[in-house]
């Protein structure tokens, strides 16, 4: 079984007070092409390219100029602990054991627009680019193209090593569809968690990301391996609701 989470905008590169035993991404190779690439754009041609600040732009050609390998524990930082959004508030991995920073690290992916998927463990330095960014290189215009299979193949060799073929999809739609588009053959989850909010549950972004990631957190610490034991899940004040669930999208209510 794999988890999927999406990464985040927000990044906190302080040094971790967590030792941890870290690894490198598997497809950095692919992520130095994408370096030199984006290294040819402006700051102004950046801000144009993903929609962002001044500031952001001038921040990102910072960033891109300055990423350098081999990657190390004084120049990078382990993908879990550096992503800092609502999803990894929820995940909360500063306070996991070992047993459960080895059941993470098995079981956990973390789908990027620059380091295609990511291990919990693996190092990373400071970067922005959304996957759902529109980047012209050999492979196309746009980052879908660019990965190609190469994400896909990387998770169903993850899964050959486990007992199932089970996916839980805890990603955003704009990084699952790096996932989908390549055609990936196997049996996928995708939970739902709503709020009540004027008078009806809905999806609600905020707490929709946070809870995503306190499944993903509720995974490891149990060391849940089926999709039926999703149906235990109630952190937050969230429960499972049988009559609005589908068999591989079960939806969960709270409020």
């Amino acid at each position: 079984m794999l988890i999927l989470l999406s990464p985040a905008k927000g990044q906190n590169f302080e040094p971790s007070q967590t030792a941890v035993h870290v690894s490198e991404p598997r497809l950095l190779s692919k992520s130095n092409e994408l370096i030199e690439i984006l290294r040819l754009y402006s700051p102004d041609e950046l801000m144009t390219l993903m929609n962002v600040s001044e500031k952001i732009g001038n921040l990102t050609a910072e960033r891109f100029a300055s990423f350098t390998t081999p990657f190390n524990e004084l120049n990078a930082k382990p993908a879990a602990f550096a992503f800092s959004g609502d999803v990894y508030k929820g995940l909360a991995i500063d306070d996991f054991t070992e047993s459960d920073l080895e059941f993470a690290q098995n079981h956990l992916r973390i789908l990027s627009g620059l380091y295609g998927v990511l291990r919990p463990l693996d190092l990373i330095q400071p970067y922005r680019l959304e996957m759902g960014t529109r980047l012209d290189t050999k492979a196309g215009s746009d980052l879908y193209q660019y990965w190609g299979s190469s994400i896909s193949e990387s998770l169903m060799a993850d899964l050959e090593e486990h007992e199932d073929d089970l996916v839980i999809n805890l990603a955003s739609n704009e990084y699952f569809k790096a996932v989908s588009a390549s055609g990936i053959h196997t049996n996928i989850t995708t939970p739902v968690f709503k709020d009540f909010k004027n008078g009806k549950y809905k999806i609600i972004s905020f707490f929709a990301k946070n809870a995503r990631g306190a499944m993903a957190r509720w995974i490891v610490k149990e060391k849940v391996k089926e999709a039926i034991d999703l149906v235990n899940f109630r952190e937050d004040g969230y429960e499972y609701n049988e009559e609005l669930s589908e068999v591989n999208s079960p939806v969960f209510l709270r409020g």
